[in-house]
């Protein structure tokens, strides 16, 4: 992924950071080493505090992998949250299982395995935080989904919006069109107040109104 923020700004960043508990640092040192795709310390620290801000309990992520994002919005959301994890990856799922119970949030999250689509339109109710961080050629229909399901007030956050910039120049694939399509229809969304924060691959946080 290549950096969005100066190197300079973008190691300094990371360099601030407290130390992450012994659970979150193995997740990281795994992905790194699996190219597994998580958001990262800085945007986990982004999810828990926009998450404890709005008073989100009852939380969806469109993919979620190995569950780093998960356990910082499980941790957020307070033992009587509920975080409502999805992947189609089974690998990762049983993974993501034991890092949760090792991080002591597995009572706070509901693990599906599975398409994030059929996983979310099988979950009834509404949410008060929705986060996407699915296939990039999804996420235009992910805004379609979470527009209809997120409650008033509520949080739609969106990883990877800046897509390594290439969103800044004419599309040459489905994912960096895609991306841009989402950006284009959620800015010209009335129903919702977005801002796209300049942090590792671009943090999308959008208030439904």
């Amino acid at each position: 992924m290549k950096s969005i923020v100066n190197a300079d700004v973008e190691k300094y960043l990371h360099a601030v950071l407290p130390r992450r508990d012994k659970v979150l640092a193995e997740m990281e040192k795994l992905a790194k080493h699996n190219d597994i795709p998580i958001i990262g310390p800085a945007v986990g620290r982004m999810l828990y505090l926009l998450a404890k801000i709005s008073g989100a309990s009852r939380i969806f992520e469109m993919g979620s992998a190995i569950g780093y994002s998960t356990i910082w919005l499980a941790r957020a959301a307070g033992p009587r949250g509920e975080v409502y994890y999805s992947d189609g990856s089974p690998e990762n799922h049983q993974r993501a299982r034991a890092f949760c119970r090792r991080a002591g949030v597995a009572n706070r999250i509901r693990f599906g395995w599975g398409d994030a689509f059929e996983l979310f339109d099988h979950t009834r109710g509404t949410f008060d935080l929705i986060f996407i961080d699915i296939d990039k050629h999804q996420y235009p229909e992910a805004l379609r989904k979470a527009r209809l399901r997120l409650r008033r007030g509520g949080l739609l956050l969106a990883d990877n919006t800046l897509w390594s910039g290439k969103v800044a120049h004419p599309p040459k694939d489905v994912q960096t069109r895609a991306i841009q399509d989402f950006n284009r229809r959620l800015y010209a969304d009335k129903t919702f107040f977005p801002a796209i924060i300049p942090l590792r691959d671009g943090l999308t946080v959008a208030l439904k109104r």
